[in-house]
């Protein structure tokens, strides 16, 4: 069976929601596509939450975040609906996301969206 891309990210329960600890993932190879020239813009996603109840399944995310291959999206705007994606998933007791895009143009951006904000 084909894995195929996804909006949806999967949770599970907590096996330790009484402490606060950090979860860091890091994908390595995001792609989406610049909505101006269409041409690719490839990216190392980082993130670190704080779990509450819930926490993101990781097969769920990568699908996720697989999903931006094809679309068209400003840097800006890619890193705080990943954010308000998640958020609205796992409802973590606090969350950074940060966006290190590979150089284009000759400009490298970075971008992090935080909630509770930064």
């Amino acid at each position: 069976m084909p894995t195929v891309p996804s909006k949806r990210l999967e949770t599970f329960p907590n096996p330790h929601p009484e402490r606060d600890y950090e979860i860091n993932m890091e994908a390595p190879e995001f792609t989406c596509v610049c909505p101006r020239t269409g041409q690719p813009d490839f990216a190392t996603i980082r993130i670190r939450y704080i779990p509450d109840q819930l926490c993101v399944e990781l097969k769920s995310l990568k699908l996720y975040l697989w999903s931006y291959r094809a679309e068209g999206a400003f840097h800006e705007d890619v890193i705080n609906r990943i954010l308000d994606d998640f958020v609205e998933a796992c409802a973590p007791r606090k969350i950074v996301v940060v966006g290190d895009f590979n150089i284009r143009g000759g400009i490298h951006t970075t971008v992090t969206a935080g909630y509770p904000s930064l």
